[in-house]
């Protein structure tokens, strides 16, 4: 019997375009026979060693607006609802820790996209531990079972874990996919070559 493909999605709450990819990977993934692994990482340590504080969609203002109106464009053509949070980007270090407790759990998938409609889709903060528990509720989970374990030491070094995991596989931005065999996609826009390369389509493969 064929193993099921697996690719591995890396993304960030405070990146816009992974908004965009966690809204619709699962569906994707799936019409792709293709299984998703949910790697929520923070990008701020990565950006910080190369002389960044802030988004650099924050420090290159016409990038920036670039990417507001390309925001807009594509949540219309897919059908999702997008309003800029204030501040942007938002500190996700709390929303961070509880996706990765949940990144191997049934309920991962469906509070990760919960934290995404929160900040991107309504425009509210998801900085504050009071707004995450609130999230966990809407999801019908117990936010004091799991925000005790999410800010406990264990997963506390296990995302530190997963960080570092992130700068020594080179990753840059967000959202970022690999395939099992290590090829990396960057972007929303590749989400669709990623699940192809792992199902075994491999144009442009001049290895």
């Amino acid at each position: 019997m064929a193993r099921t493909p697996v690719i591995e999605f890396w993304y960030e709450f405070a990146s816009t375009y992974s908004y965009l990819s966690a809204m619709r990977i699962e569906e994707a993934a799936r019409e792709a026979g293709v299984v998703v692994r949910w790697r929520p990482f923070l990008l701020g340590p990565i950006f910080s060693t190369q002389g960044w504080n802030t988004s650099p969609f924050n420090l290159y203002p016409a990038k920036g607006r670039y990417m507001w109106r390309d925001m807009a464009r594509e949540a219309a053509r897919i059908g999702l609802p997008l309003v800029k949070p204030a501040p942007f980007p938002q500190n996700s270090l709390t929303a961070t820790r509880v996706a990765l407790l949940g990144a191997d759990e049934p309920w991962g998938p469906q509070f990760t996209r919960a934290v995404y409609r929160t900040e991107f889709g309504e425009g509210r903060s998801i900085e504050e531990p009071s707004a995450v528990r609130a999230i966990l509720e809407t999801c019908g989970l117990d936010p004091d079972v799991i925000m005790k374990a999410a800010t406990g030491d264990a997963n506390k070094t296990r995302l530190r874990a997963l960080t570092e995991e992130a700068r020594s596989r080179h990753i840059f931005g967000a959202p970022t996919f690999f395939s099992e065999d290590g090829e990396m996609f960057w972007g929303n826009d590749r989400l669709e070559a990623a699940l192809a390369w792992a199902t075994g389509e491999r144009p442009g493969d001049l290895r």
